[in-house]
């Protein structure tokens, strides 16, 4: 296991050496988005090793038109922070990756999650193995492929699916309709609009929605609209979710405020680390909404990340399932997934496989001392 429960306090820690691994991991199938399919994973691994061996990893990946900038602009920043930091102890490097937030928030959260796991944060260690319920994807396009894939994850234990639009708004809301007709209630459906729609069709999409059987409606009109997302909240016949329009605490307040949804989801790459990230989860629930946890576009190490704090904090399933659509695993032995669960093994995080990070990195640099 990586890491382990040192003896120092998180801010005392000197840290040894920062490597940086640029990787690109190529997806099994693409994932199909509003904008484009996505056939490879973009992300950096940060790997931060302290005194007496002990080692951490924090992980951004970066999806064009979502995340913050370009990739190189944040192998940019990632560089120029671990020049600043290496030979610093873990607790300076945390407030320089927090001085980065609002420029880089998935940069920021790569080095501050690398220190938080060499500092053996609580939730990243477990007594005893748990499960962490995830929600399957619905992919195909055509009757015959999507009833397969219900099917099939179905019997594979998953209790909530969810269904990409934002394509074409006719076309969509006739394939969710015979989706949730098909399903008829064997498992809760998330239908997630990815901003694919202008502020009309997104209306008009909400408002025809059925609501037996889909559990809610995310972000289907662009971040920046809170207008309309205000107004698909009065609309809809089912409740909203807010996405892309969260980036932090003023996004959640904003959204309570305006009464736009009823869920807010949340991702680890957002929060800037998961002291962070349990504040946010605990704000929507003082706000009165329900969280939703996890990144479907995230490699293994993000994806175990956010289900060790899903664990504890999150009652619904967990869409950190983007540990399954790269071609290998970063992991020596791959996250066990059973009965629709994510399975956290008791201990810390598993084993990165040196091999397969080889064979995915294009670009690595390494830092040591001031």
């Amino acid at each position: 296991m990586a890491g382990g429960m040192p003896s120092e306090s998180a801010a005392g820690q000197r840290v040894t050496r920062i490597i940086l691994h640029r990787l690109r991991a190529p997806l099994r199938v693409p994932y199909k988005l509003s904008f484009g399919p996505v056939e490879a994973f973009d992300t950096i691994l940060v790997e931060i090793a302290g005194e007496g061996g002990r080692v951490g990893f924090g992980e951004a990946t970066f999806l064009p038109g979502y995340s913050e900038g370009t990739m190189e602009g944040s192998w940019g920043r990632a560089t120029a922070l671990a020049e600043q930091a290496a030979g610093g102890t873990t607790g300076e490097i945390m407030a320089l990756a927090a001085s980065l937030l609002q420029e880089g928030p998935f940069t920021a959260t790569a080095f501050t999650t690398a220190c938080e796991m060499l500092s053996g944060h609580p939730m990243l260690t477990r007594q005893e193995t748990v499960a962490v319920p995830l929600l399957a994807i619905v992919n195909a396009d055509d009757p015959a492929g999507y009833e397969a894939e219900i099917e099939t994850h179905l019997a594979a234990g998953y209790g909530t699916l969810k269904v990409k639009v934002g394509f074409d708004m006719e076309p969509d809301l006739a394939r969710v309709e015979r989706i949730r007709q098909f399903v008829a209630g064997r498992a809760a459906i998330r239908v997630d609009g990815n901003q694919g729609y202008g502020r009309d069709e997104a209306l008009r999409f909400a408002a025809a929605l059925e609501p037996e059987g889909i559990e809610l409606l995310e972000q289907p009109a662009d971040a920046a609209d809170w207008e309309t997302a205000a107004d698909l909240a009065k609309v809809a016949r089912v409740p909203m979710m807010l996405d892309e329009s969260i980036f932090g605490i003023a996004d959640v307040e904003r959204a309570a405020e305006l009464g736009a949804a009823r869920y807010i989801k949340f991702k680890l790459m957002k929060a800037g680390g998961m002291d962070r990230l349990a504040t946010a989860l605990a704000r929507i629930r003082a706000l009165e909404m329900i969280p939703v946890l996890g990144n479907g576009v995230a490699g293994g190490v993000g994806c175990w990340m956010e289900a060790c704090v899903a664990a504890s904090m999150i009652e619904n399933a967990g869409e950190m399932n983007g540990f399954l659509k790269p071609a290998a695993s970063i992991f020596t032995r791959p996250v066990r997934v059973e009965n629709g669960a994510m399975i956290l093994e008791a201990g810390g995080m598993p084993e990165i496989n040196p091999a397969t990070l080889r064979d995915l990195t294009v670009g690595k640099k390494e830092f040591t001392g001031r």
